[in-house]
């Protein structure tokens, strides 16, 4: 049950909604971001003749502050929820707000001439989650993110390598799910028109589950509208590439700048 449930969501690594794939940009010194972000899954499969249906989703809000030019703090609290059937009886129930997520990005290099940066962003989770319910870990995680971005005139390209360690409260979830998590992903940013960029993105992670040694991987596509310099609209769609990954997820948020 509780594999099932981690399945439903995946790293906030606080990318520009809708990519998962996070960028090196920051908001410069005193200037805020929030975004306030959605999702919606759907997950359906057969396992030893009894058929399994997941939903569940979330709604987050993430607040970035610029201590400086290059440097970022970021704070991210979700709100989730979920259900599971097995054979049209509900099995699982839940929602309440998940872990509390602080993260560090600090963008160490820039060649404006190459359109280049690099940054890094650890990162912990604080368990404010009611890991009985399947929604936090019950301790404290935590991790780093490595990310590349390539900026030109008509786009970006943006690649993430991360690592997050994972412990449990519960010894049903240490015995059921990974500590080592690791992430790679690639994203990029077509400029449309002024004010539309599309968006793609893949990618794959260690799966939680210690019983399976497939990987999750995703693939997602979407668009983001500029109202204007500070706000923000965004829509996308996560499909599973394989069949440890939600089959389809739907993504949508808003972002706001000041």
């Amino acid at each position: 049950l509780l594999a099932a449930v981690a399945m439903l969501w995946a790293t906030p690594l606080h990318a520009a909604h809708p990519l998962i794939t996070d960028d090196t940009g920051t908001q410069g010194k005193g200037k805020f971001q929030l975004e306030l972000n959605s999702e919606f899954s759907n997950e359906k499969e057969n396992e030893d003749g009894v058929s399994i249906k997941e939903s569940g989703g979330e709604a987050a809000a993430t607040l970035s502050y610029g201590l400086s030019d290059t440097i970022d703090l970021v704070a991210g609290l979700p709100w989730q929820w979920y259900r599971l059937k097995e054979d049209g009886s509900v099995v699982a129930d839940e929602d309440g707000i998940g872990d509390l997520s602080l993260e560090l990005k600090w963008r160490f290099f820039e060649n404006s001439d190459k359109g280049l940066s690099l940054a890094i962003k650890p990162g912990i989770s604080i368990p404010t989650g009611d890991e009985r319910k399947g929604l936090g870990n019950g301790k404290l995680s935590g991790g780093a993110l490595l990310i590349a971005t390539c900026d030109s005139d008509i786009g970006a390209l943006h690649a993430n390598v991360g690592y997050t360690r994972n412990e449990y409260q519960l010894d049903e979830d240490r015995e059921s799910s990974r500590n080592d998590i690791w992430h790679f992903s690639l994203a990029t940013e077509l400029n449309l028109a002024q004010n539309i960029r599309a968006v793609t993105n893949i990618g794959v992670e260690t799966n939680s589950d210690k019983k399976s040694d497939n990987s999750p991987a995703f693939l997602i596509g979407g668009l983001i509208y500029s109202v204007s310099d500070d706000f923000d609209i965004d829509l996308g769609i996560k499909k599973g590439l394989n069949e440890v990954e939600t089959d389809t997820t739907v993504l949508a948020g808003i972002a706001a700048r000041f």
